[in-house]
């Protein structure tokens, strides 16, 4: 899939995740096989631009090309300030959101909220699409909800604007991730545009991906949550698509190892206090569905410095992998 200048190779990408979709995890997720990785949400308000939130989040440096950048906001002249200060910050594609469900985000009537309003869409489209000269796509849902799925008018309107890409996530916004995603709506666009398509929601697997691929005539799959503790998902989506065999499942030393590498990320890009902190989710991701995983993250949740969630973890690990049942007592 070829989004301006950049191919995107394997046609697999990670779906923006506010809270999850930073830095590390991208990172993490290219080197295992992903086409492209979104970043997580960002305000297109100035105000909060030097914070120490979202300095984190613009910062790119080491990061593979291409790199993308998702904004939001409601003002078409804002959200394009917004653009090019994120390009003047090494963004390579700006993404805007028009997909998120969260009430927070809505309530403002960003995120989905605004394909209620298909006038403000295309001011924003347009304001983006001219204020900078590097690829503007869009995220989108199937409509706002059951009653007005407008996703194929919203595309249209995308197109016109010269929108470069579109992701749509199979679901209306008052579905929030709740019940199955639907890919009819999906095929629709892609059969109405001329512009690549990704598929998004509910693609939990290389089996999933290519049904989607198959069913929407997509462009390229979107993963979000299926990838939240199995970053390697890429690759095997993409060894799948590219030769119609199943990967082994990672052993539990890759496991592993992955995971100690993603802590000693996150400790050294938050610092080891706020490093501690964001990892706890991740290791609770990584640990779901493996043997005594509930009296592991109670324990390690209780560490409060690296080198503890570092021994804690390989611990457990190296437990399991031995076929013993891991010994849970928090570290000194």
């Amino acid at each position: 899939m070829q989004i301006g200048p950049y191919r995107i190779e394997p046609p697999v990408i990670l779906a923006p995740m506010a809270g999850v979709t930073d830095k590390p995890f991208r990172q993490l997720c290219k080197r295992l096989g992903a086409g492209m990785a979104m970043s997580e949400m960002t305000t297109s308000d100035p105000r909060f631009w030097n914070t120490e939130k979202s300095l984190r989040r613009m910062d790119h440096a080491g990061e593979p090309d291409p790199i993308g950048v998702q904004i939001a906001g409601t003002d078409p002249a804002v959200m394009a300030e917004a653009a090019r200060h994120n390009v003047d910050h090494g963004a390579q594609i700006i993404d805007i959101n028009m997909g998120c469900p969260a009430k927070k985000v809505c309530k403002v009537w960003a995120g989905s909220a605004l394909m209620q309003d298909e006038a403000l869409v295309a001011r924003i489209l347009d304001a983006v699409v001219r204020a900078v000269d590097v690829p503007v796509t869009l995220k989108i849902r199937t409509g706002w909800d059951a009653t007005h799925r407008n996703a194929p008018t919203i595309a249209r309107i995308a197109e016109d604007a010269g929108i470069a890409a579109l992701a749509v996530h199979g679901r209306t916004r008052d579905q929030q991730y709740t019940g199955t995603a639907e890919y009819d709506t999906i095929a629709a666009i892609k059969s109405a545009l001329s512009i690549p398509v990704i598929a998004n929601g509910d693609i939990d697997s290389p089996h999933k991906a290519a049904f989607v691929l198959e069913h929407t005539g997509a462009d390229a799959v979107m993963v979000g949550r299926a990838a939240q503790g199995r970053p390697w998902i890429f690759r095997e989506i993409a060894h799948y698509l590219a030769t119609g065999d199943s990967l082994p499942e990672p052993s539990l030393a890759e496991v592993r190892d992955v995971l100690l590498g993603h802590l000693h990320d996150l400790h050294a890009f938050y610092g080891e206090t706020s490093g501690v902190r964001i990892a706890r989710k991740h290791l609770g991701w990584y640990a779901k569905d493996r043997p005594e995983n509930t009296a592991f993250r109670a324990v390690v949740n209780r560490a409060c410095d690296a080198r503890s969630q570092l021994d804690l973890t390989r611990d457990y690990f190296d437990a399991l992998i031995a076929g013993t049942r891991p010994a849970l007592r928090l570290a000194a």
